[in-house]
């Protein structure tokens, strides 16, 4: 008997799911669109505000493989209804927060609910997935993640000029309530898996196969993240890029993302996981290269520039559905979401692995080192991802016996 109930409105499933992405990847990153208002508002250094989004993505990171865990028996409607309520709960509040301690401990607070939801949330995806559509849900959903970085983050910069920092929070809140009411009417109930000993659940997390799936994940977002953190200074150097021009190049290195996501989930399902990350890499390490050498001829038209970074963005974020994929394949019925939770915090670390590298870089080197430093990352993670499939027992499970999971 199935532990879940077909719903026939699978569309409106993945838009809500796709909503919460969006909501929660926005809270994460919007902050640094309101940074100086916030330094300015608490009295405090630009750098201490900045700590606000260090300790959200610390805690995702450590918080996420742990709860999945602790929550595995937990209905998976419960779960994502409760961990919202403390998202929304948490962005709320923050007019209510008048001193920076007091705003540390709400984004803590919303950072713990995100770290339950998340992973929760692309457990729910690849579960209901129809047969062969695991890739391309799971791609749907990563959309809102993408969309975060092209929409969610501008605007919520915009009410925060507008309105006030507190204002970019309230409004996160706001967003988040509407991501659960859409979550409660289109998600059918999930019931909890069956009851397993600890080390049974435990035990599929400890695959190499798995583990270099990890590592291959960790190794792919810091090459990518050491680019993309200071992709402004790259193109000031390369092509004298101004701000208003940087915010151009982003909406439609945004707008590549989500079709390359999009793509990445529809190539999964038909030639596999493999394949598709080693397409991903290969063209992202041809944009890499091409803006490189986009550095060597400087000062450069833009226009040389634009199509390495729609190539680049649209292969970076085709990354993440057929690591996902293999993640749950490797790590089997038991242990899925455990499996995907590593995988977010495999992303978490990988970014600010990223971006504490290129700042070195960029300060000690200079520019240029950036997307040669970044294709080098990215042939590491292929042979990662390489290794991870020759290391595969021959009892792990394939990815389409994945596609129907119990979470």
């Amino acid at each position: 008997m199935p532990l879940f109930r077909r719903h026939p409105r699978g569309g409106l499933r993945l838009a809500a799911l796709a909503l919460t992405a969006f909501t929660l990847q926005t809270d994460d990153f919007v902050i640094v669109g309101v940074l100086p208002a916030i330094a300015r508002g608490l009295a405090v250094t630009e750098a201490a505000a900045g700590q606000l989004v260090t300790a959200f993505s610390v805690i995702c990171a450590v918080v996420a493989p742990v709860a999945a865990v602790a929550t595995a028996s937990w209905p998976r409607r419960r779960l994502l209804a409760g961990g919202m309520l403390l998202f929304c709960a948490a962005n709320l509040a923050v007019p209510l927060a008048a001193s920076y301690p007091a705003l540390m401990a709400l984004r803590v607070l919303a950072a713990l609910a995100a770290a339950v939801v998340l992973p929760t949330v692309f457990a729910v995806t690849a579960a209901l997935a129809p047969p062969g559509r695991q890739g391309r849900d799971l791609a749907t959903v990563m959309a809102g993640l993408t969309g975060a970085v092209v929409a969610g983050v501008p605007a919520g910069t915009w009410i925060g000029a507008a309105f006030g920092w507190q204002a970019t929070f309230v409004a996160n809140g706001l967003l988040g309530v509407a991501a659960l009411a859409f979550l409660l009417t289109a998600l059918p109930d999930v019931a909890p898996p069956p009851a397993a000993a600890m080390a049974e659940r435990l035990r599929p997390l400890a695959r190499p196969a798995l583990v270099f799936v990890l590592l291959a994940a960790i190794v792919a977002v810091l090459g990518n993240l050491l680019f993309q953190t200071y992709l402004g200074p790259f193109l000031t150097d390369v092509a004298g890029v101004k701000p208003a021009g940087l915010g151009w190049l982003l909406l439609l290195a945004g707008a590549s993302g989500i079709a390359g996501a999009r793509l990445s989930g529809t190539l999964v399902d038909r030639i596999g996981p493999g394949r598709t990350f080693a397409l991903a890499v290969t063209l992202f390490t041809a944009a890499m290269a091409a803006l490189a050498l986009s550095w060597t001829l400087r000062p450069a038209h833009v226009a040389m520039v634009v199509l390495p970074l729609i190539v680049w963005s649209a292969a970076a974020w085709a990354v993440p559905p057929p690591v996902q994929a293999r993640a749950l394949a490797f790590a089997g019925a038991q242990a899925g979401p455990q499996a995907l939770a590593l995988v977010s915090s495999a992303v978490y670390l990988g970014a600010s692995l990223g971006a504490g590298l290129g700042g070195w870089l960029l300060g000690a080197l200079g520019s240029g080192t950036l997307p040669v430093a970044a294709g080098t990352c990215a042939i590491a993670a292929l042979a990662l991802f390489t290794l991870a499939g020759r290391s595969t027992p021959a009892t792990a499970p394939a990815s389409k016996q994945t596609q129907h999971t119990t979470i």
